[in-house]
């Protein structure tokens, strides 16, 4: 790529925009992260539709972010900014910003420490791209296309990216088409214009003159962000950056900050070395939950449903995490939050774990309000209207029966919890089939299973 046509190929890509753009009246949907790829599809996009003619009729080019949540805080802060910029400036070029989040029963905490969902894992157990990304950005681009009939979709990936998303690239592309179905969402088409660009142009093309962007950002900032990891996928054709020369990739990938996927956060160790300090209490909390989640006697050996198995070396499998361990997790977050003074979990999301312990068997109803009382020193607003189901010394007395008479209290609490959640329902088959579905849960037949199954061999 020579001086004069430099940026040729972005010409080139807006250009193609623009006769997509005017081709119909399907409006237009991106997803925006805040990072270099979604950051460059935002500029070739802002570009094209100021170069239209006056009057020309302009659709909508809906620009949306994502927030899990447990985003990183500092790429969390950058996101938020840029998705008011963006709306702010695109206003008049008929561009609508709007940030998502996930429904709270969807949440990383609800779900973790809520249920007790043990924290992901690699390589195949990843529960939450799915309802922390995907569900919101579906829902989202399903009610676009209810109100518009269809809906075209700008995606911001690249062949150079990774041999895994080149493969994907190509699968999806068929010959000769500029736009393809989406293939799980009716009504809605995919456009990649960027797939042939490497990544050093991606940041020529960010960097260029004075690096603003065209909402009025700071793309040297953007830059920043990525720097401190040797990454090796290539060496930058930018330059170098401190005295000891080290080489910018600018190819960084930004995550949530209790990614537990990874052995090791390299994006937060890399803010942290730069100087975001703050950010230790945070890594130290990630490596500890990421540790828990194998400590033993923390989790269940049973999973939701009830389901008890043996892996192949004949242990037991685990299922989610107890109570016991759910309260220490959520004890720490408290504390984590009063130590770096942000808002880790949020007031509706501790409002549905809360829901969530009463149904899996807290019989005093009692116990969240409690641990966030004494962790921070004040109440939640319901704290006041959650009266115990039983007295305590009832739910002892409960639990004393169960010792001597060798039931599990596990299961008394549960038949009791669904014997009063539906004690109002005129139908009585409501409370037989809960009391049914209680009791032919596997964990409480396995031992006889098992017993069967050997005396068959």
């Amino acid at each position: 790529m020579n001086n004069s046509n430099e940026f040729q190929a972005f010409e080139d890509i807006i250009e193609e925009m623009s006769m997509v753009y005017r081709h119909d009246s399907r409006p237009w949907m991106i997803g925006f992260s805040g990072g270099k790829d979604s950051t460059l599809l935002c500029c070739l996009v802002f570009e094209m539709l100021n170069r239209l003619p006056a009057g020309q009729p302009r659709k909508t080019v809906y620009i949306i972010s994502s927030d899990t949540m447990v985003e990183n805080p500092i790429v969390r802060d950058y996101m938020h900014r840029m998705s008011a910029m963006i709306g702010e400036r695109g206003a008049e070029l008929n561009i609508k910003s709007d940030i998502i989040y996930p429904k709270v029963e969807d949440s990383f905490w609800c779900r973790v420490i809520g249920l007790g969902y043990p924290t992901p894992e690699a390589p195949g157990f990843r529960w939450c791209t799915d309802r922390l990304k995907i569900r919101p950005m579906n829902s989202y681009i399903l009610d676009t296309i209810k109100n518009n009939g269809e809906v075209v979709l700008l995606l911001g990936v690249r062949k150079a990216e990774s041999t895994y998303r080149a493969n994907n690239i190509r699968e999806r592309e068929i010959e000769g088409k500029v736009l393809v179905p989406h293939s799980d969402i009716a009504n809605a088409y995919v456009y990649n214009p960027m797939t042939e660009l490497p990544n050093e142009a991606v940041w020529r093309y960010l960097l260029r003159g004075d690096a603003k962007s065209p909402w009025g950002s700071d793309n040297k900032y953007l830059f920043s962000l990525y720097q401190g990891e040797n990454l090796g996928e290539e060496q930058s054709v930018i330059g170098e950056i401190s005295e000891e020369k080290i080489p910018v990739t600018g190819n960084s990938r930004f995550g949530c900050w209790i990614c537990t996927m990874v052995k090791e956060d390299k994006s937060l160790n890399a803010f942290i070395n730069r100087g975001e300090e703050w950010l230790k209490p945070l890594r130290e909390y990630r490596d500890w939950l990421l540790k828990f989640r194998t400590t033993p006697g923390a989790r269940e050996y049973k999973r939701r449903n009830g389901v008890m198995y043996r892996k192949q070396n004949g242990e037991l499998g685990e299922g989610p995490f107890t109570m016991e361990s759910r309260k220490k997790i959520l004890r720490k977050l408290l504390l984590l939050e009063k130590e770096t003074k942000r808002t880790l979990i949020t007031t509706e999301e501790l409002k549905q774990i809360d829901l969530l312990w009463d149904r899996e068997g807290d019989l005093t109803r009692r116990g969240l309000v409690e641990l966030y009382a004494e962790v921070t020193g004040n109440r939640l607003p319901w704290d006041q209207y959650k009266v115990p189901l039983f007295p305590e010394e009832t739910v002892e007395e409960i639990r004393r029966l169960c010792e001597e008479n060798q039931v599990e209290f596990e299961l008394i609490s549960k038949l009791i919890i669904e014997i009063n959640a539906n004690k109002n329902y005129t139908r009585s088959a409501m409370v037989a089939k809960a009391f049914d579905r209680i009791m032919n849960q596997g964990w409480l037949h396995f031992e006889s299973i098992e017993k069967g199954l050997k005396h068959e061999d």
